[in-house]
């Protein structure tokens, strides 16, 4: 049996589990590559605060980071992305049956 904690995408998710960092990668996959400055305004905190932010998202694989001359530059990492993609549409399935019986049953009970 796979154990929670050792799931390739746990720590993915538990870092998009916090607004702000799923506001950071939002942010860096809508506007592209961003300096951490840059994306300070995301949420009203400090700059260390994005920083710290930041280094979560770097160590779950979702984001890299570059180096330009001072600067540090963030982007989103595609292939993280991905797999998070893939994992979700092959549970789609599921949730769409799933949805589709708690929609069957509850005009069901609307009928009675």
């Amino acid at each position: 049996m796979l154990r929670i904690e050792n799931h390739p995408l746990a720590s993915s998710f538990a870092a998009l589990g916090d607004p702000t960092r799923l506001a950071i990668i939002d942010r860096l996959m809508s506007n592209g590559p961003q300096s951490a400055g840059a994306l300070q305004d995301v949420a009203e905190i400090s700059a260390p605060a994005i920083s710290r932010h930041l280094k979560v998202l770097r160590e779950a694989g979702l984001i890299r980071q570059e180096i330009d001359a001072q600067r540090r530059i963030y982007s989103v990492s595609p292939d993280a992305i991905r797999a998070i993609g893939r994992w979700t549409m092959t549970r789609k399935e599921f949730w769409e049956g799933s949805l589709d019986r708690l929609s069957a049953l509850l005009d069901a009970k609307e009928e009675d």
